[in-house]
């Protein structure tokens, strides 16, 4: 598979330093007399010796800390692999190893959320330091399991809109992290799709009826399909059983393309999707970018990998003592159109030089 890219695209406390100077100076040559400290000083360098440990607790290295890792997607998933890299790498730039001062509590749901508040109630029960997850039915299972152990969201549809957090600025309770506002970008993927679909009406719409992001993403197509002379027909599915059931649905109801909504439920059945929709020669349109490399025409969405990277910042902050309640939500801030060019010419799809312009990324 060919693919290019357009231009668009623990050191010593000063408390400890000055304490061994002071040991230094009286450390004196053999043939010296050796004088004994003073009390009010042997007391002092005591208090001095006692405070070491205290603050080199601060530091990494010296203290294990635990990560629960609540994911929806399954642990061999090559996505999830990438996403965790990324975040276990900028974890370690920010001094956290693990191994030597973290150790990774992970609990994988394979694609079936029905498993998420059993797996939720187990990392708390093991009393991890935080909770890392994302999308909707994660993040809304970590919730019911504590609302004292922080909880970030590596990525999210519309944390405020799902009442996840009081404010963007001032989130006010144990959620913190990063949100997609995915809310806005549901239109631009209804656009792209008219643009490259030739007499457009009928789009399957693929979405999780128990994420709460997925409904308000509905809501703004709906506002939005008028305008594009397009009706929107919705197929919600709750478990990955449910999928296949809606594809044939909607080539019932003479859909002339797919659009999805990528949770992890949709996420784990990105090859089923694609080979459904090639046998039937209907186009595709995703969130993520895995989803189009998996052979759907097109995706428009975060970086998802980039938001997992960031969210370990927030993880660094509250391993150091800071309150997620006071640590304001982040919007991403890298998008991605990835346009998958074999899909195209296996569906006999002609896509635009304006878009292939627009295009982060194009698969060959």
């Amino acid at each position: 598979m060919k693919r290019w890219r357009t231009a668009s695209l623990p050191g010593l406390t000063r408390q400890s330093i000055l304490f061994r100077r002071k040991m230094d100076a009286r450390v004196k040559p053999a043939h010296d007399e050796i004088k004994l400290p003073r009390r009010r000083e042997f007391v002092t360098l005591l208090a001095g010796a006692a405070a070491w440990p205290l603050a080199a607790r601060a530091q990494p290295g010296e203290h294990m800390r635990r990560i629960g890792v609540l994911q929806g997607l399954s642990e061999s998933d090559p996505e999830w692999s990438r996403r965790f890299g990324a975040f276990k790498q900028r974890l370690q730039e920010l001094g956290w190893t693990d191994g030597r001062n973290v150790a990774f509590e992970f609990r994988f749901a394979g694609g079936k959320p029905e498993r998420l508040p059993a797996l939720a109630a187990e990392l708390v029960h093991s009393a991890v330091d935080v909770i890392v997850t994302n999308a909707a039915q994660p993040i809304e299972a970590a919730r019911k399991a504590t609302s004292t152990i922080p909880i970030v969201m590596a990525s999210v549809g519309d944390a405020l809109g799902a009442g996840y957090v009081a404010s963007l600025a001032r989130p006010g309770g144990n959620v913190t992290g990063l949100t997609l506002v995915a809310t806005d970008q549901s239109a631009k993927r209804l656009q792209l799709l008219k643009e490259i679909v030739p007499n457009l009406v009928r789009v399957a719409l693929l979405w999780n009826a128990n994420a709460s992001g997925h409904r308000l993403q509905l809501q703004e197509m709906e506002r939005a399909t008028p305008a594009l002379g397009i009706v929107l027909q919705s197929f919600p599915i709750r478990t990955a059983d449910d999928v296949q059931g809606s594809l044939q649905a909607a080539v019932q109801a003479n859909a002339q393309a797919i659009v999805t909504m990528d949770d992890p439920v949709l996420q784990s059945q990105r090859a089923r999707i694609v080979a459904f929709a090639m046998a039937q020669r209907l186009p595709v349109m995703s969130e993520f970018r895995p989803a189009t490399e998996a052979g759907t025409l097109m995706s428009y969405g975060p970086n998802q990998i980039d938001l997992w990277r960031r969210s370990a910042a927030y993880v660094d902050k509250i391993l150091r003592g800071a309150n997620p309640a006071d640590l304001p939500v982040e919007q991403p801030i890298k998008f991605e159109l990835v346009v998958n060019l074999k899909t195209a010419k296996a569906l006999g799809i002609t896509i635009s030089p304006s878009v292939l312009a627009m295009a982060d990324e194009v698969i060959e």
